[in-house]
């Protein structure tokens, strides 16, 4: 009977001592128990275990030199780290931290080992509990509910999720790699009330639903009319686009008009120019008789006349002014003018345009070209027989002369 009784008190005690242990599981910091019940003590930072904690409660002592303990634990006191050669020490080995060897960035000292080694990221979903650095490597945990992060880089702790306002509504919960993402409740799109003929409320009757104030004197535009005045934006700045490409069209297709159009006057002043010669000539050996070219009126004067030597040599600013005003008033009548001359002259296109912008165009040209060298007669009588104007060369020479004979 004493037997028995004995085991039922034995049984009675481990059993009590299981329920202490498991109502104070949470207030006991170290989580062990000595066989009374009582919560096991910890070792503070630079002490160690020399007793580990039993039947009796842990007993401690300082760490000797050459060892070190960080933190409070129920463990003993740990060997200080050697840095590797060619590692400088930054701080040296004391009873409540270890030696601390200087690694590059991004590295730690890996002391089983005894070398630096990349730090540590941590994967999707998971936050930096403790910094890479003299301590160690990356420790990283599981954001828990109400924390998230959305480091790719994988170096950054956990952070409190969003909580919406009253005034907004969570569309997309928080998670542990993304934030909450809330919304404003006046973006919403009002519900159709029951009629019979469907009706979609307009931007001014859900302001005044959300008691939205309204800036005094601010105008009210409903989403018709932004869209229509969106529509008329971008067909003015079409049309305008489209007004400046046809003006460049045009533009150019009037410079080739007139290029092509001066360019067969000159082809057909140099035809009619080598027709005439070829018809002198034939008449001069027909004949055996010398014609002097200003006896053919309708004709343009031979190259290699005696009167055309006499005209080169020479000028036309020698000219008696109202023979120039009578060479002028003729370019200014019917027939190739004065812009066909300075095209046969040699003159630009935008030197003829500057001419043209003048009162006396004709004068302006003339002007200009008797100041180069080599403006003699005969050059401008060969220019106005290009462009077919054989009665502004017959009155720019002399008299008609009589027939030579050879």
């Amino acid at each position: 009977m004493v037997m028995w009784k004995t085991a039922d008190m034995r049984a009675s005690v481990v059993c009590a001592l299981l329920l202490i242990k498991v109502s104070l599981g949470d207030a006991c910091a170290s989580g062990q128990f000595t066989e009374s019940g009582q919560c096991c003590s910890q070792c503070s930072a630079g002490f160690g275990v020399i007793v580990p904690c039993g039947k009796e409660d842990t007993k401690c002592q300082p760490c000797p030199q050459g060892t070190f303990s960080s933190s409070e634990s129920l463990e003993q006191c740990l060997e200080c780290t050697i840095c590797p050669s060619g590692l400088p020490t930054v701080a040296a080995c004391s009873a409540t931290q270890d030696t601390h060897c200087e690694c590059d960035s991004g590295f730690f000292l890996l002391r089983s080992h005894g070398l630096c080694a990349p730090c540590s990221r941590c994967y999707p979903g998971e936050g930096v509990f403790r910094e890479c650095g003299p301590q160690g490597d990356t420790q990283c945990k599981i954001c828990g509910p109400g924390t998230f992060t959305e480091d790719k880089t994988g170096s950054e702790p956990c952070l409190n999720c969003t909580k919406c306002s009253d005034n907004e509504v969570e569309i997309r919960a928080c998670l542990s790699n993304s934030d909450a993402l809330c919304m404003d409740r006046k973006l919403h799109i009002l519900s159709r009330p029951v009629s019979e003929a469907p009706h979609r409320p307009n931007l001014n009757e859900v302001i005044e639903e959300d008691d939205v104030s309204q800036v005094p004197g601010s105008p009210k535009y409903t989403p018709e009319e932004e869209s229509s005045s969106s529509s008329n934006n971008t067909l003015i700045y079409v049309s305008i686009l489209a007004a400046v490409v046809l003006g460049l069209l045009v533009y150019v297709a009037y410079k080739c008009w007139r290029t092509c159009k001066q360019k067969k006057a000159l082809t057909k002043a140099r035809a009619a120019e080598v027709g005439t010669s070829t018809e002198a000539e034939k008449l001069q050996s027909d004949s055996g008789v010398f014609l002097d070219s200003h006896s053919l009126p309708d004709h343009q004067p031979s190259k290699g006349t005696k009167r055309d030597s006499k005209l080169d040599n020479r000028l036309y600013i020698n000219l008696p002014p109202h023979r120039q005003e009578e060479i002028e008033g003729l370019l200014q009548e019917g027939g190739p003018g004065w812009r066909q001359l300075g095209v046969a002259l040699g003159y630009e296109c935008e030197q003829l345009e500057l001419f043209g912008r003048g009162e006396a165009p004709t004068h302006t040209l003339l002007s200009n070209w008797a100041q180069r060298e080599g403006s003699t007669l005969g050059h401008l009588s060969s220019a106005l027989s290009r462009i077919e104007r054989a009665d502004v060369v017959s009155a720019l020479m002399s008299p008609s002369q009589g027939v030579s004979v050879v």
